[in-house]
């Protein structure tokens, strides 16, 4: 037998545990299913069942452990029964004594011996039993030679009689097939504990080296089924275990690729595309001169390799040019020694593969991997491609448009997709995603931009032709309405071809905003008039197109609608809302032609006449009744809300005035019959109806208002739902004549949910009416109601007081912070029974949001609450406040989230504005954890996470806090700051090479220790830089969005050679992760009315710090600090004039 059979513990007791292995999986292979099903279980019983040892070197089964090994020859044609008999009579007594274990001399009828030691072997016991049982029933066993062991297997041999089965070429195919799947399930759960599949018991470390020798073996084997599950389990293992315990195997898997074993190749293969996305910059440059040019003869011997084995060849070059890519950014010059010398290469056979038609050497998921190579090359290595860029492109192309011949939008498609494996798609979608995928690259980069616009009006045509309607779109979205809303919608997850094209319209429409609209239009019209001779010639599916022309138009309707006013464009729009969009409304071909038209009829609004608009809305409004087709009700809803938006931007809404009752009944009637996507479409579009017309909204609020208490209490457990109803709330809070009745019917409602007892409501609904309070008492104009004090304000006090919820907690600060801004007078004036007034009870909610024996994510958002009640209650609080910061620092001791660090330590910013000294003082006077003051740990707390703070508003007033106490130290000499210090910059050993986790764990962080100034002017330095990216990168995308910029980039061409594809990745990177991007927290900025109230938030933060840090160069002391600064921070003073 392969591996000689070997193994920890090998010999009679080990081949007898495989033997009953053996058994175990032609269980699971029996075509009978209760013996199939009871086998399966029976692996998961053997793959976790642990045992003690029982003396040196020697591993039992759990039968062992309870006979004796020196008793098992005697007892191996005992009578099953009879173990189970001992187990029974053992179980019994352990459920009647609560675990404590009785030692009976006659257990088992024919052994006169049988004693229990220990609850353990209790334990183990009873999985026996149990097993037993199973065994006994379902395979017949009644042998204690077959049962013991099959019940007795341990984890150490486990893994390895696995790999053994598995590799083993006398073996049985189905047993080999069905051993290596479990294999690899064990090898995911079991091989490392640090794994998030992890289930104990970990391999141990002997099982783990029999393994690692067996393994390598079956990469080899000649059934490729087996051969891809142990490759598989070797790359699972090489993730944990490569370089550090298992060196030897990337030379083995090189050895294989040059062994001309085909089989071999494949194995090696599969494990090295696994292998290569684990490899480190430092393992880099050590792996891709070996490993490269055997990919590149691999790829081009098309008559020797197949061609899945081709393309993990091209997948890994793919992976290796990245990471080349990557470390280019640090080490300047690597991807000149490991990857330039093969690009011209490779990107010849890449053009020469483009090329090949389809068969035994070529599919659509080849080129889709050659493809995304090249696209790899272009946004990588952009100067090294431009050569090769005039053979690309013309073979590009032709992929796309004889790809749009197979585009499966008529349902007899000339070619089917093909397919790897089961769910790994190959055909054609993914084809033409890479297609897409490499247009975009080309975008990306200032080299090739002029490329893609003078294709624009060819790409476009296609573009709509890949956006149309597939018949397996029609067939689910019939079925399924909820579906056709997820997939249509902007922010959809679904990603199909029609969704990739619409995206690549909308990229080029934004780089070539001219370009495209004049390409569009000329595109749709093409498409117009070829579709119209469709129709006449009998063709079933012409409309499709029309469809799709609506889409692309509808999407990008700003630049068209711009372009004709301008007139750029010479497009018909009103003959196309007439002849095309309003006919095609006439038609009953396609109920998604109708819901289209609809659609996009609303957005153009601005080119109607006011008698098309009414024509428009009329049948707008038909289409939401029930009589029509889901989509086309789905649909009106989209138009509806669409109508809505335009027509409040043109303050023309008027116009909707007379529809506005149907549109109202035919929403709450749609709401009524459809949940999850097509409600929330309903309700967000009810939403943007009630700020339409006040009068008309606060007519109807005995509609609306109960409507979506209704709806919110019926879903309240889909916090979608819940916010689109809050939002409702919000605009009848907003509207003055709304106020009364609506808060007559929901606060109740509100106050009784908080009221009642947790058990009897549904998790989370009191948290959520919670948060709906908030949102009306912010919405609504001082004085509050006697309603929203008395009734509703004790209620939420008392809710946040007495539960132990920590988003009920949570959301109970965040209304009383509401009410603390809006009313804090009307609270302060309100008394309980006892005498307390409502500042009392914020107090003690506060002490409870802060309490250390509460959760520490109660306190997430109490620092709002807290700077809220210093700035609003001031000296009202009196002694109050010393007590909220003892609680605060009490707090901080126990908290390790940032965000709720953050809450905390924003408390000591706020009032570094308004009360330093005193703040200073107070700080003083308190020992922190140490004993030292307790300002060196809130300001070694502070320093070490100020470049973390994420949030606008947070970052202005924590970076002009920073500056006030800077300057406060350097103008009074203040010792209490100047005698501090705190951790500068990490000491890096360049030496270590890359930090793994176990050098990690031998090797702590080290920091240099620096005076608390020091620090704080690094950080201000910071902020600075911080606050220039995001500003440059919203000028940037201003420029890019003005008229003219699609000129701009031709006359950079010549200029700009090194750094523009890092520059565009770069700018990405600061609009989605830098928090003073405006639009990146714009929704959460504009919920905050306090935030919005503070004069801080209006400050321009790169003036303010960039006047601070001049004037503080000017200072003697400058000197000092400026030898403390590094490369970097001096750059970005030099940026300054400094």
């Amino acid at each position: 037998m392969a591996g000689g059979g070997g193994g920890p513990g090998a010999g009679p007791v080990a081949q007898g545990l495989k033997e009953a292995l053996v058994e175990t999986l032609t269980g699971i292979l029996c075509p009978v299913q209760a013996v199939r099903a009871a086998a399966e279980e029976q692996v998961k019983v053997l793959e976790v069942t642990e045992v003690k040892q029982h003396g040196k070197n020697k591993l039992y089964s759990p039968s062992c452990a309870v006979f004796g090994m020196e008793k098992l020859a005697k007892t191996k044609r005992r009578s099953y029964r009879n173990l189970v008999c001992a187990s029974t009579i053992l179980l019994r007594e352990i459920e009647t004594r609560n675990g404590r274990v009785a030692t009976y001399d006659t257990a088992c009828p024919e052994e006169g011996l049988f004693t229990a030691a220990d609850t353990s072997v209790c334990s183990e016991m009873l999985q026996l039993w149990r097993t037993g049982l199973l065994l006994e029933q379902v395979l017949g066993v009644n042998d204690l030679n077959s049962a013991g062991f099959l019940i007795g297997i341990y984890h150490n041999e486990f893994g390895v009689h696995l790999a053994e089965l598995t590799v083993d070429p006398q073996g049985a195919l189905a047993i080999r097939q069905l051993a290596s799947v479990i294999l690899k399930q064990y090898v995911e759960t079991h091989w490392c504990s640090q794994s998030e599949k992890f289930r104990p018991p970990e391999t141990t470390e002997r099982a783990k080296v029999a393994i690692r020798e067996l393994l390598p073996n079956g990469l080899r084997e000649s059934i490729s089924k087996v051969r891809s599950s142990v490759a598989y389990a070797v790359s699972a293992i090489a993730h944990w275990d490569w370089p550090e315990a298992w060196p030897e195997l990337f030379n083995l898997l090189m050895e294989m690729l040059v062994s001309g074993d085909v089989n071999a190749v494949h194995g090696a293969m599969r494990v090295l595309t696994e292998f290569t996305r684990e490899v480190t910059d430092i393992q880099m440059p050590l792996v891709a001169p070996v490993i490269l040019p055997e990919m590149y003869k691999i790829f081009t011997m098309a008559e020797v390799y197949g061609i899945r084995t081709r393309s993990r060849a091209v997948e890994i070059f793919t992976t290796c040019a990245h990471m080349i890519c990557n470390m280019e950014e640090l080490e300047k010059g690597a991807a000149k020694v490991l990857i330039f010398p093969v690009v011209q290469q490779f990107t010849e056979a890449f053009v020469q593969a483009l090329q090949m038609p389809d068969g035994p050497t070529s599919d659509s998921g080849f080129k889709m991997e050659v493809l995304k190579a090249v696209t790899a090359l272009v946004k990588n290595y952009p100067k090294h491609m431009i050569s090769s860029m005039q053979q690309i492109l013309p073979i590009v192309w032709n992929t796309l448009t004889e790809s749009a011949a197979l585009y499966p939008c008529s349902p007899s498609p000339k070619k089917a997709p093909s397919f790897l494996s089961p769910g790994e798609v190959l055909g054609f979608e993914n084809l033409v995603f890479s297609i897409f995928e490499f247009v975009h690259a080309l975008l990306e980069n200032n080299k090739f931009k002029s490329t893609v616009k003078k294709a624009l009006p060819d790409l476009i045509y296609y573009i709509l032709l890949y956006m149309q309607i597939t018949e397996e779109q029609i067939k689910v979205w019939t079925a399924n309405p909820q579906q056709f809303v997820e997939d249509e919608d902007d922010d959809t997850f679904s990603y199909t071809v029609r969704i990739a094209a619409q995206d690549l319209l909308l990229a080029v429409a934004a780089d070539f905003q001219n370009e495209s609209a004049t390409a569009l239009a000329a595109a749709a019209t093409r498409h117009l008039q070829e579709a119209e001779q469709a129709k006449n010639s009998g063709a079933e599916h012409w409309w499709k197109i029309h469809e799709a022309c609506m889409l692309a138009l509808g999407s990008v309707k700003s630049i068209i609608t711009d372009s004709v006013k301008n007139g750029r464009i010479h497009f018909d729009m009103h003959g196309f809302l007439t002849n095309v969009v309003l006919a095609d409304l006439n038609l009953s071909v396609s109920p998604f032609l109708l819901g289209r038209a609809l659609w996009a009829a609303s957005r153009f609004t601005v080119a109607m006449s006011p008698e098309l608009i009414q024509q428009f809305l009329q049948a707008t409004v038909s289409g939401l009744h029930e009589t029509q087709p889901p989509s086309v009700r789905i649909s009106a809803v989209r138009a509806i809300w669409g109508y809505c938006d335009q027509l409040k931007i043109s303050e023309s809404t008027h116009v909707l005035q007379p529809f506005l009752p149907s549109i109202l009944d035919g929403l709450i009637h749609l709401a009524t019959q459809f949940s999850s996507e097509v409600l929330n479409l309903v309700m967000e579009t009810l939403c943007i109806v009630c700020t339409v017309d006040p009068a008309f909204t606060a007519s109807m609020e005995n509609k609306i208002c109960p409507f979506t208490i209704a709806i919110f209490l019926k879903y309240s457990n889909d916090p979608v739902v819940a916010s689109l109803a809050q939002d409702i709330f919000k605009e009848l809070a907003q509207i003055e004549t709304c106020q009364g009745p609506m808060q007559m019917r929901l606060i109740p409602t509100l106050v009784s949910i908080m009221q009642a007892p947790a058990d009897k409501i549904p998790a989370g609904l009191c948290a959520t009416s919670i948060d709906i309070l908030t949102t009306v008492v912010r919405n609504t104009k001082p004085p509050l109601s006697q309603l929203l004090i008395c009734q509703a304000f004790p209620a939420v006090a008392q809710c946040s007081l007495n539960t132990d919820d920590n988003a009920t907690m949570q959301n109970g600060g965040e209304c009383l912070r509401a009410y603390v801004s809006v009313a804090l007078e009307q609270i302060a004036q309100w008394h309980d029974d006892q005498g307390h007034n409502g500042l009392w009870y914020v107090m003690q909610v506060v002490s409870q949001l802060l309490d250390p024996r509460t959760s520490e994510f109660t306190a997430a958002f109490v620092g709002r609450l807290v700077s809220t009640l210093i700035s609003k209650a001031g000296s009202e609080l009196g002694e109050n406040l010393d007590q909220i910061l003892r609680a605060i620092l009490s707090k901080m001791q126990q908290a390790e989230t940032l965000s709720v660090m953050q809450s905390l330590i924003m408390v000591f910013a706020h009032l570094v504005h308004s009360q330093l000294e005193p703040l200073l003082e107070f700080l003083c006077s308190l020992p922190g954890p140490t004993g030292k003051p307790a300002l060196e740990f809130v300001m070694a707390e502070w320093m070490s996470r100020q470049h973390l703070f994420y949030g606008q508003y947070e970052g202005k007033v924590s970076s002009v806090a920073l500056c006030k106490l800077l300057q406060y130290g350097i103008n009074t000499d203040d010792k209490r700051l100047q005698d501090i210090r705190v951790k500068g910059e990490e000491i890096f050993n360049m030496d270590e090479g890359i930090r793994t986790r176990s050098k990690s764990a031998k090797n702590p962080e080290r920091w240099t220790n620096i005076p608390l100034l020091v620090k704080i002017l690094k950080l201000i330095i910071n902020e600075l830089s911080n606050a220039m990216e995001a500003n440059a990168s919203r000028q940037t995308t201003a420029d890019w969005s003005q008229d003219d910029s699609n000129d701009m980039w031709e006359d950079q061409e010549e200029d700009e050679d090194e750094d523009e594809g890092l520059a565009g990745q770069f700018l990405s990177d600061i609009l989605s992760t830098n928090k003073y991007d405006e639009d990146y927290y714009e929704d959460d900025e504009e919920d905050d009315p306090d935030a919005l109230k503070d004069p801080l938030y209006q400050i321009d933060l790169q003036a303010y710090l960039t006047d601070f840090l001049c004037q503080f160069a000017q200072q003697p002391c400058y000197a000092m600090f400026s030898d403390h600064l590094n490369d970097n921070e001096k750059r970005v003073l030099q940026a300054i004039g400094i």
